[in-house]
């Protein structure tokens, strides 16, 4: 899986932002990391043009970097499962079909919604398919029509508390196969994660992941499932953002079910960081359906260990 943006979605990109100062955006990009951060939704962050084009520089690559990584992850675990129809929901400026567009060359319809007038004029000129349907759509009033493979990033994040229940069963109801959430890596974004997943059990779905189990979740506060991925930084991101190192590690967590059983990975365990490793042992941190455990695997085991330093980070193992 290739985190960085794909060619021809770079060049829209940057198409679109020809002859726009990238130090003029810095500071539209820094407000709008400062909504998000204290709970705003994209309707307040994302106020204008400018400020969808400050998004595409600033959060477009990560966004689409954690999509990536969750929809291979999917794509792996999901045995047989060759969408046709895509439906995403709060698409922004395109992200989540790009990932998905770049996972199943299967997918041939594309269904973009999203409240935002300017998120959706963006999407219009940065879709991966030319004849892709744009809806403007609010997730708490309006329906959603049906596809194969229904996806909301940073959606959640943007509905208050007390309604993501019924936004949640609302996508689980438009899935005819899978239903993919990604929600930022903190602690909110995993409860708001843990709260779906035993809603979409009662309601009968499958997991896909990451978890390996359907059992109740035992990771309990002060921790979190959460994931990384590493991206590179282009110049623009590293001059909007006022960045100097090279990468950028955007944190996440997801959730994916299905209507029927697909996944590969009933049995295995998650890793939930990244393995420790000294000169005697790796110490390995898993998720299975027995619970959390924390295995460590000495050096003498020659097979064992050389088969835990190849784990990473989020692995089904």
């Amino acid at each position: 899986m290739n985190p960085a943006l794909p060619p021809r979605l770079k060049a829209l990109a940057d198409a679109l932002l020809e002859g726009i100062s990238r130090k003029e955006l810095a500071p539209r990009a820094q407000a709008i990391s400062a909504h998000y951060r204290a709970g705003a939704g994209s309707i307040s962050a994302i106020a204008s043009q400018d400020d969808a084009l400050a998004y595409v520089v600033a959060r477009l690559p990560a966004t689409y970097a954690a999509a990536a990584a969750v929809l291979e992850d999917v794509r792996s675990s999901a045995v047989g499962f060759s969408p046709a129809s895509l439906l995403d929901v709060g698409a922004g400026p395109a992200t989540a079909s790009w990932a998905a567009r770049e996972t199943w060359e299967s997918l041939t319809q594309l269904t973009l919604t999203d409240a935002n007038a300017h998120f959706l004029a963006l999407a219009r000129r940065l879709a991966p398919a030319s004849d892709a349907q744009f809806l403007v759509r609010d997730v708490l009033r309006d329906g959603l029509p049906n596809a194969d493979l229904v996806i909301a990033s940073y959606v959640l994040a943007e509905i208050a508390p007390a309604a993501q229940s019924g936004v949640v069963a609302k996508l689980f109801a438009a899935a005819i196969e899978v239903l993919v959430l990604i929600e930022p890596g903190t602690p909110a974004g995993f409860e708001r994660l843990r709260a779906a997943r035993a809603l979409l059990i009662l309601e009968g779905a499958q997991i896909l992941g990451p978890c390996t189990h359907a059992a109740v979740c035992p990771i309990a506060a002060p921790d979190w499932c959460h994931f990384s991925q590493r991206l590179p930084r282009s110049r623009d991101h590293l001059q909007t953002k006022s960045a100097r190192v090279p990468f950028e590690d955007e944190r996440y967590a997801w959730l994916a079910v299905g209507r029927t059983r697909r996944a590969m990975s009933d049995g295995n365990a998650r890793l939930l960081a990244p393995p420790r490793e000294t000169k005697a042992e790796i110490a390995l941190k898993l998720c299975g359906a027995q619970g959390l455990e924390n295995r460590v695997v000495p050096r003498r085991d020659k097979a064992a260990f050389a088969s835990a330093r190849k784990a990473r980070w989020g692995d089904a193992i």
